[in-house]
């Protein structure tokens, strides 16, 4: 029983969702259809508005209403909203 909490515990570590508001720049770019160009995009436009919808993602400059669809469909529950840090 033990064993099988353990590699429960360890699948969630290594299966995470990537947290929109608060993920560094790398871990945005894990996700498919985001490399490190639209990560850091991503990254800009949170430190003024933050993240209250994922449907917000199409905001971002360099990614429009198909591009943030795509994006989420490939990534259907492995980005999450964290906490907005925006003061």
């Amino acid at each position: 029983m033990k064993v099988f909490i353990y590699l429960l515990l360890l699948s969630t570590l290594l299966f995470s969702a990537v947290d929109l508001n608060n993920a560094s720049a790398q871990e945005l770019a894990t996700l498919k259809k985001v490399g490190l160009k639209k990560a850091e995009k991503i990254i800009a436009y949170r430190e003024k508005h933050c993240f209250k919808s994922l449907k917000e993602l199409k905001k971002v400059k360099g990614i429009n209403k198909k591009k943030a669809k795509k994006i989420l469909k490939k990534n259907k529950g492995n980005i999450a909203l964290g906490e907005c840090k925006v003061k």
